[in-house]
């Protein structure tokens, strides 16, 4: 039996530092804040960004995060996260103006679909892919 998946709700992500993650991703890549909050008993803060589609990225911080992505882009778990742009030149122009390093730009050769990597300030890739949706 099939599940009745309707999509995907959110992604959680562990920051190292809950500061610079939380100003790459709501004003370098501009996710409105859904929800924020400090939770004193963990010593840790958790942040509700949206996407544009209604999913969205939760980011945590604790006081221990876990160790460092051991590989780049591979490793056991999320490989990376893709985000669906409409104008990759304009979307790599503006990411190059905060400072990103962005990687060449690339031809899917598959769907023919545009697409670049880089990383977030903790190093999960992340990749743009031009939609034709």
């Amino acid at each position: 039996m099939a599940l009745p998946l309707l999509g995907l709700h959110h992604v959680a992500l562990i920051c190292s530092d809950y500061g610079r993650s939380r100003d790459f991703y709501t004003r370098v890549l501009g996710l409105p804040v859904v929800h924020e909050l400090y939770r004193a008993e963990r010593q840790s803060h958790k942040l509700d960004l949206l996407l544009p589609d209604g999913s969205q990225l939760e980011l945590f911080s604790f006081p221990g995060p876990p160790p460092a992505r051991r590989s780049y882009p591979e490793a056991c778990g999320l490989r990376h996260l893709a985000l669906r742009v409409s104008d990759i030149e304009a979307s790599r122009a503006a990411l190059q103006a905060e400072g990103v390093v962005l990687e060449p730009l690339r031809d899917d050769p598959v769907t023919g679909e545009r697409f670049c990597f880089f990383a977030d300030p903790d190093g999960l890739p992340i990749e743009l892919v031009e939609s034709r949706r």
